[in-house]
């Protein structure tokens, strides 16, 4: 349970360090997503999804 609750934070981190370095990118980023339906706003989520959980199978398992 202590390993979910480090990664959320890492994830916390990362978002934080995004939105301190740049803004503007961040926002550009975020009304872009507002625009998109929300049919391909779940294709996207489950393609990161995806991609997040093959990641992390490799980290557990090959590093």
């Amino acid at each position: 349970m202590s390993e979910l609750w480090t990664a959320l934070c890492l994830m916390a981190v990362f978002e934080g360090l995004l939105l301190f370095a740049l803004p503007d990118a961040w926002r550009r980023a975020a009304e872009q997503l507002h625009a998109m339906p929300n049919r391909q706003l779940r294709a996207v989520g489950a393609l990161v999804v995806a991609a997040g959980l093959l990641s992390l199978l490799f980290a557990r398992h090959l590093l």
